[in-house]
């Protein structure tokens, strides 16, 4: 495909070329129906099939049991932030670990609906740790737990999730989930904004063991109640139904990889040359602890806020664009999701010795 880029940004991300080169060629006309995915009903034939379809290639990428539903819901994972305690308080406690912006704001929102206990905060080492389980203090009669997978501002991920005693451990996975092997039995609900991993922005999936879907609180907006989108297969009103189907995509593109454990194979070779360079030098200075360090978002700095301008200047110049940091943190941010290829992280790492010998 020509004149494309290296897009390192965080979401919406870059797609394989493979999965954007299908949605091309059925752009105008989806296997001969005549009209485009866009312009289907959502209760159609067609497009049910399509519905169907993503979600039996994403039970079977991610081999989530039969004791779980899968929901394709609105509102991103911010969405969610409320879903839950909505859903899932229902002693109107519950226990968030907080590693970082989006975690913040999951407990912060939480916070509307019931008492939150912040079992961990790590905002006095500027949320480079994630917590070993004697840092977190959780509570006995917490109605779930909340922790955030992947921190994509701050660049940590969990390598090993807390053991929360029988409590149900929810996760949001918005920019790791595909990425590597997980027990999604581990996880009473899982979800997941689709923009980084998945596919496109205007979908979030929601991953829930059936026995957690029942009575809500009263106040919950139907669009927002698991027992209302379970009952409706996702379809109380107009999902997002070109999102549904690009997940079909990129869940096939992993599928005909080779699954899980190819992806994540490339994704550590991919995170180890980037990492391996930050520590062989000292031009650049990583955020993250190196036990905490995510595999997805790779977060550095140059030596001054200047040069990092500089350095995500020039870098767009040499076709790879999104290198900014986040505006909460500035620096540096390199988002090497499942569709960037290693020749993107290899061109990344020329380009970052070229630039410290320039300006070191």
């Amino acid at each position: 495909m020509e004149n494309r880029i290296y897009n390192f940004a965080a979401g919406p991300s870059m797609l394989a070329d493979e999965v954007l080169k299908g949605l091309h060629e059925e752009l105008l006309n989806y296997k001969g129906s005549g009209m485009s995915v866009m312009e289907m009903s959502h209760r159609s034939k067609g497009y049910l099939e399509i519905f169907n379809d993503t979600k039996d290639t994403l039970r079977r990428v991610m081999n989530i049991p039969e004791e779980y539903e899968i929901f394709f819901m609105h509102g991103g994972a911010t969405g969610q932030f409320a879903a839950i305690p909505m859903n899932l308080m229902k002693n109107g406690k519950a226990d968030y670990v907080v590693t970082g912006n989006f975690a913040k704001k999951a407990a912060e929102e939480a916070s509307k609906y019931g008492e939150v206990n912040i079992a961990y905060d790590g905002k006095d080492n500027g949320y480079a740790h994630i917590p070993e389980q004697s840092e977190l203090k959780l509570s006995e009669d917490a109605s779930y737990v909340h922790v955030c997978a992947n921190n994509t501002i701050f660049g940590t991920e969990w390598k090993k999730f807390p053991e929360t005693n029988g409590i149900p451990l929810v996760a949001d996975m918005s920019s790791d989930i595909l990425s590597r092997k997980i027990n999604v039995s581990d996880f009473a609900v899982i979800y997941a904004g689709a923009q980084k991993n998945m596919g496109i922005a205007g979908l979030a999936v929601v991953i829930i063991r059936k026995d957690l879907i029942g009575e809500h609180d009263p106040k919950t907006p139907q669009i927002l109640a698991y027992d209302v989108t379970a009952k409706n297969d996702s379809m109380l009103n107009t999902p997002s139904t070109y999102s549904i189907y690009v997940l079909g995509k990129v869940v096939k593109w992993l599928e005909d990889l080779g699954g899980i454990e190819e992806i994540e194979r490339r994704n550590i070779a991919k995170a180890k040359l980037l990492y391996d360079y930050l520590d062989s030098q000292s031009f650049y200075k990583p955020h993250a602890e190196k036990e905490s360090r995510s595999m997805m978002n790779v977060t550095f700095t140059t030596p001054d806020p200047e040069m990092d301008a500089l350095f995500a200047k020039k870098a767009t110049e040499n076709g790879m664009s999104n290198l900014k940091g986040h505006r909460l943190v500035g620096g540096i941010r390199a988002s090497i999701y499942n569709a960037m290829p290693i020749e993107g992280v290899e061109k990344l790492v020329e380009f970052m010795k070229e630039f410290a010998k320039e300006n070191g």
